[in-house]
């Protein structure tokens, strides 16, 4: 063997191998380059062994080997009966490749020999990773069954540092090639044994896991097994003394339930399959609570019985007006939904959206219609919903899996067409778990819903049948495309004599009997003092307060008949105020005393309440010496609003003539405008002419006509824009006691077709398209006024008006 510093070797590509110095390698070779090669050894045996880069390359070039390998000495060929060769070769010294000179038969190459570097001197630290790199070595061989004892003796008699760390590189089967070749390319020792030691630790800590991983599995299924040898004693045993096996009875009472529930096939072969999984299942298996489980949920459900009542049109009409007064048109549709099935019976169930403010009688309404169906009823709150999965169930990988709330509503009505209310459907939520509206999509679609798909279920269920119907009072956060799903139906607030209406049918027989007390007998309620509950003491679009003050005065009867036993005490309006004190509201006296002064106008707003009177006041004071007028808006006023107040001033400014102010006046004063309720937001532009109204009567010192109010936005040239919610400030300003109202020509047809006429009765509604219109209606005749509705660009007065409910007469 020559010890040249560099030298001429044949070249033997190896794969997946990589042999170090004083390593017995045993190679299998049979690639022809390779065969040639060991043929042709003479008497000096040796040769450089080189991994190949990448394995798959059959007939590898200069490019596809490491430049770092082995030289080794070949010790004994043998040929196997394939015609390939065995051969034994031990590791030499490392050599890095030159250059190849010769690429037929085979690589030969001029080589270069590399020795260890090693440390100038041994200190502590280097003789602690030797101790470490060699201990480890023995751990990891003490722990692998598959590696020889032997193995530990030997590395523990190496002395030299970079003979242990060669030793310990080729022995560990768990090294990949890349790791290999890169320890062979390392020459430092030190550097060699640290990396070393870093791979011994990470192959420690992996077998120390192994063992506590099969350990922890032996000890469960040794458990498991003695259960099932235990179960299987204790069945023979059962079967010796002649009891039956509940387990196989249980299995079979399940097997009929799945043939009598009348699923779809789908949902029979699925049910089915899982019945032979749980057959065959211990039913000390955590799968089989599961398995079972879902079993039972599929046979509880409704798959094929639905409402046996006969349709009978004119029952559930008389159903309906039992149960609730006026609400024409959502009785109309519901009538007119019935009369379609009796026609034609596999029509699909609508998607019916209540709207309207709280108290008006959406849930109690859902509970006549299904009354009136004679079909069950099932009601979920979506309120604050923000799970998917509350709506589509989880998965049944989870523990403690369920079905979504649809799915448990259809098994709690038992039957798959109930009448199935989704209430607030506008106060869904969403966040990182889902968006619960998305998933309402597929529930709330007629041509999809007859597949719905629970994510526990995860078989098809049909929902067509059954009649949704969601409430909601605004449908400003419902989404566009759930929104669009839905046949929308809006129940307005009710008007003084409809609450009347409702408290002598409904809510005083109601709460007469809940308290104990008896209609004439000892309490009677007098219209005037049910008017005076109505007017001074609720202030709402609903029923609910007034339900609630009912409930008051019966509750204060109920304890004197109970300590005198009194006869019957007729409500009068005095009675109400001895009983429920103080008087809360003041509305129609109010609009007449805070429009006695100049720079107060009434105003009509929209909320989710139903609508309200909004006032807005102008106040008027010297200007500060800092210079021009200053302009300053409160009341908790959003940015909308805001713009609005400052269009109304710009245009009052503009139109100083029309009102006998001059143009400099404005800039005399600081001007204020504060709408009332400071602690309530509010925006929006529709309260435009009221600001421009307030202004003109601040500037004009006249006060605003009183029971007027108005609505409407602005622009800066005047005209008078069409705004939304027409129908809950009508009655807003009805119930407050508003006589006429001012509103943008442009709603006249709103209010002719969404307000009956039985509701326009008593009021004026004066419809204008220009701000002097509006102010010609809001001052009347007034001193130092009269020219104000006549003059203006087109110099004609081009409003309308609707009195009484007979329609509109031009000017």
């Amino acid at each position: 063997m020559t010890k040249t510093r560099t030298e001429t070797l044949a070249l033997l590509p190896v794969r997946e191998t990589v042999l170090f110095p004083q390593a017995i390698a045993p190679l299998v070779v049979g690639r022809e380059r390779s065969v040639r090669l060991l043929e042709s050894l003479g008497g000096d045996k040796v040769v450089a062994v080189v991994a190949q880069r990448d394995p798959t390359v059959d007939k590898p070039g200069p490019s596809e080997l490491y430049a770092v390998g082995t030289a080794g000495v070949v010790h004994k060929v043998a040929r196997l009966p394939n015609e390939n060769l065995y051969v034994f070769i031990e590791g030499a010294y490392r050599i890095r490749i030159l250059e190849v000179i010769q690429y037929e038969p085979f690589l030969r190459a001029r080589v270069e020999r590399l020795d260890d570097v090693l440390p100038p001197q041994a200190d502590s630290e280097y003789e602690a990773v030797q101790r470490n790199a060699r201990e480890l070595f023995q751990q990891i061989v003490a722990a692998t069954p598959n590696l020889s004892d032997e193995l530990q003796a030997v590395a523990a008699n190496l002395e030299d540092a970079g003979r242990l760390a060669d030793f310990v590189a080729s022995s560990l089967p768990s090294l990949t090639t890349p790791v290999r070749q890169e320890l062979l390319e390392t020459l430092d020792v030190r550097a060699r044994l640290r990396r070393l030691l870093e791979l011994l630790t990470m192959e420690l800590e992996i077998l120390r896991l192994r063992s506590k991983i099969q350990s922890d599995v032996q000890e469960q299924f040794g458990q498991t097994q003695r259960e099932y040898l235990l179960r299987e004693q204790l069945k023979a045993i059962q079967k010796e003394l002649g009891e039956g096996d509940d387990s196989q009875r249980e299995m079979e009472e399940l097997r009929q339930k799945i043939e009598a529930a009348g699923m779809p096939e789908e949902a029979k072969k699925e049910a089915l399959r899982e019945l032979k999984r749980l057959e065959k299942m211990p039913a000390a298996a955590a799968e089989y609570t599961v398995a079972r489980t879902y079993l039972e949920w599929l046979v509880a459900l409704p798959w094929g019985r639905a409402s046996a009542t006969e349709i009978d049109v004119k029952r559930a009409e008389q159903i309906l007006h039992e149960d609730h007064y006026d609400l024409e048109k959502v009785k109309q549709r519901i009538l007119e939904y019935l009369a379609v099935w009796q026609l034609k019976r596999d029509l699909k169930g609508p998607i019916l959206c209540f709207v309207g403010p709280p108290g008006v009688g959406k849930t109690s309404l859902g509970k006549s219609i299904a009354r009136a169906l004679g079909r069950r009823f099932v009601r979920i709150s979506l309120g604050g919903m923000h799970d998917e999965a509350e709506i589509r169930g989880h998965r049944r990988t989870y523990i403690g899996a369920l079905p979504g709330q649809i799915i448990q509503g259809i098994r709690r009505a038992e039957t798959k067409d109930p009448v199935f209310m989704l209430d607030e459907v506008d106060k869904l939520g969403r966040d990182f778990r889902g968006d619960a509206a998305a998933a309402l999509l597929e529930v709330l679609d007629p041509e999809q819903n007859h597949t719905f798909r629970d994510h526990y279920l995860d078989v098809p269920f049909d929902l067509s049948k059954v009649l949704f119907i969601c409430t909601a009072n605004v449908l400003d956060t419902v989404p566009p495309a759930l929104l669009d799903r839905m046949e929308v139906l809006e129940l307005p607030g009710y008007t003084e004599e409809e609450k009347l209406e409702i408290a002598r049918q409904y809510l005083i027989p109601k709460q007469a009997r809940e308290h104990g007390i008896e209609l004439d007998r000892h309490i009677r309620f007098a219209d005037d003092g049910v008017r005076e509950i109505i007017r001074s003491y609720t202030h709402e679009a609903g029923v609910r307060n007034l339900e609630r003050e009912i409930a008051t005065v019966c509750r204060k009867r109920a304890k004197q008949v109970a300590e005198n036993g009194a006869g019957a005490l007729e409500v009068t309006p005095e009675l109400v105020r001895e009983f429920l004190g103080v008087p809360r509201f003041r509305i129609e006296t109010e609009l007449e005393e805070r429009t006695r002064r100049p720079g107060v106008a009434v105003g009509v707003a929209w909320t989710p309440a139903g609508g309200d009177v909004l006032f807005v006041e102008a106040a008027r004071m010297p200007r500060s010496a800092s210079g021009k007028g200053e302009f300053t808006m409160t009341g908790h006023v959003g940015p909308v609003m805001q713009e609005s107040m400052k269009a109304a001033l710009t245009w009052v400014r503009a139109h100083s003539h029309l009102i006998g102010v001059e143009a400099g006046e404005f800039d005399k004063w600081d001007i204020h405008i504060h709408v009332p309720a400071g602690a309530i937001p509010k925006d929006g532009p529709s309260a435009g002419i009221t600001m421009a109204t307030a202004l003109v009567s601040l500037f004009s010192q006249t006060p605003v006509r009183p029971y007027v109010a108005m609505t409407g936005e602005i622009t800066l040239t005047g005209r008078v824009l069409p705004v939304g919610g027409i129908k809950e400030k009508v009655l807003a300003a009805r119930r407050s006691g508003v006589r006429e109202i001012i509103l943008p020509a442009e709603n006249q047809p709103h209010v002719m077709e969404d307000i009956p006429a039985h509701l326009r009765e008593g009021m004026t509604f004066h419809f204008v398209r220009t701000i002097e219109d509006a102010l010609e209606h809001a001052f009347g005749a007034a001193v130092g006024l009269a020219h104000v509705g006549g003059a203006g660009e087109s110099g004609n007065r081009r409003g309308s008006e609707a009195r009484g409910g007979n329609g509109a007469r031009p000017h």
